[in-house]
């Protein structure tokens, strides 16, 4: 604790008056630190070098959010060796303003766009390393750099079997029919699951990135993966800023298939069926 605080101290110039552990998770220690300034810190300290790796990318991901200036992310206050530490955002409820501010702010942000898919960094979601590498179609990109190394992953890990990687890689051999009208990179959040929108001060924020170019549905479809609150109210307003392509919602399950293999890859075959079942479904688009 007592070389966290120090590395704090130098790395915010501010003595650090307390720092009190407050869990973790994917490879990294959380605190909330108190400054001698007054200044409050959302800390994280990366236990290993992957730690460290996933802490740059969450640092990049978010410098490159905050350049829209759309949707709100905490502002970083230092990044230091093992450490992150960010502007601390005491949590707060959603209500429908909220909901639909953010709404509003998400399209400004995807609108903002991206060079290519991908991005110049290497990726993380959450302690898995995750394939930037950049192109400019994005069914190809979303197949082989976002589909088929999880299903690889996980069948070697033994939680899906062949049968399964097989369906996978039949739907990603014809992913261009299942995805759409082309559409420009977007500058997503890429992890934008309902726990990583932070609700405070009247407005939801974006919080853990695992930022990228990418499709504009894929964050829409993870926010309603795990149930985002007042999802209709993000949804209406989303579309009044940027109408979303015809037939988006027959392809909810093709975007929230990568997200379901990460889990599967990381918590196991409790979520095989659910990844397997978004599958087909994607498939029976087709």
């Amino acid at each position: 604790m007592t070389d966290l605080a120090e590395a704090l101290a130098a790395a915010a110039g501010a003595a650090v008056a307390q720092c009190t552990p407050i869990g973790g998770g994917h490879g990294a220690r959380h605190y909330r630190a108190q400054l001698a300034d007054g200044r409050e810190l959302f800390v994280k300290e990366a236990a290993d070098d992957a730690g460290i790796a996933a802490l740059d990318a969450e640092a990049q991901g978010l410098r490159w959010l905050a350049e829209a200036a759309a949707v709100q992310v905490p502002k970083i206050i230092a990044r230091h060796n093992r450490t992150l530490a960010l502007v601390y955002l005491p949590a707060g409820r959603s209500d429908r303003a909220a909901a639909e501010r953010f709404g509003r702010d998400l399209a400004r942000l995807h609108a903002a766009g991206a060079d290519s898919f991908g991005a110049p960094w290497a990726g993380f979601i959450a302690s898995l390393p995750l394939p930037n590498e950049q192109a400019t179609s994005w069914p190809s990109w979303y197949a082989e750099r976002r589909l088929l190394p999880y299903g690889r992953l996980a069948r070697d890990a033994g939680t899906l079997g062949a049968g399964d990687v097989a369906l996978i890689e039949s739907l990603a051999s014809r992913i261009g029919e299942l995805t759409g009208p082309a559409e420009p990179p977007a500058r997503i959040h890429g992890d934008c699951w309902s726990g990583n929108v932070l609700w405070s001060g009247g407005r939801g924020w974006l919080i853990d990135p695992a930022a990228h170019g990418g499709h504009r549905e894929s964050d829409l479809a993870m926010l309603a993966l795990f149930g985002a609150p007042y999802l209709d109210r993000i949804l209406g307003a989303y579309q009044e800023v940027t109408p979303l392509a015809a037939g988006w919602q027959t392809r909810v399950p093709l975007h929230q298939l990568h997200p379901l293999l990460v889990h599967v890859c990381l918590f196991g075959a409790g979520y095989r069926e659910s990844a397997l079942s978004v599958a087909r479904a994607a498939l029976a688009v087709g």
